[in-house]
């Protein structure tokens, strides 16, 4: 697996190491259970610090990219299931809190809507 961070780049290196695995994950580059280097080994690597190697493997974990297994280590899960799970769920938060907060369905769309274009602005029609 080849890594690299851009020191330049606006976005933060733990995040840039988050969204690189992920898209590797998801476009089947890491297949499933294959183990990823340790936080140590994968720091030293990228000559970054240990803790901003674990935080992107926390959000990784907690994205359902990754998962944890003690002495196992941290390996490539199965990331389509887990994804639309992890989607629907989030959604469904959503939607009630947006009930609880008095908001119609409409101005709930929006902000959803608006949401998405914020986090999708290469999709973005012209």
């Amino acid at each position: 697996m080849q890594l690299s961070v851009d020191p330049s780049s606006a976005t933060p290196p733990y995040e840039q190491i988050r969204a690189r695995i992920a898209e590797l994950a998801r476009s089947g580059e890491l297949p499933t259970g294959l183990r990823l280097p340790t936080v140590r080994a994968l720091a030293e690597e990228l000559e970054l610090s240990a803790g901003t190697v674990a935080r992107a493997y926390r959000e990784l974990e907690a994205d359902g990219v990754v998962e944890t297994h003690g002495r196992r280590g941290t390996l490539i899960a199965s990331t389509g299931d887990t994804a639309h799970r992890l989607a629907a769920e989030a959604a469904t938060e959503y939607a009630e809190r947006v009930r609880r907060l008095g908001l119609s369905r409409g101005d709930a769309l929006a902000a959803l809507d608006t949401a998405l274009r914020v986090a999708f602005p290469e999709e973005q029609e012209n």
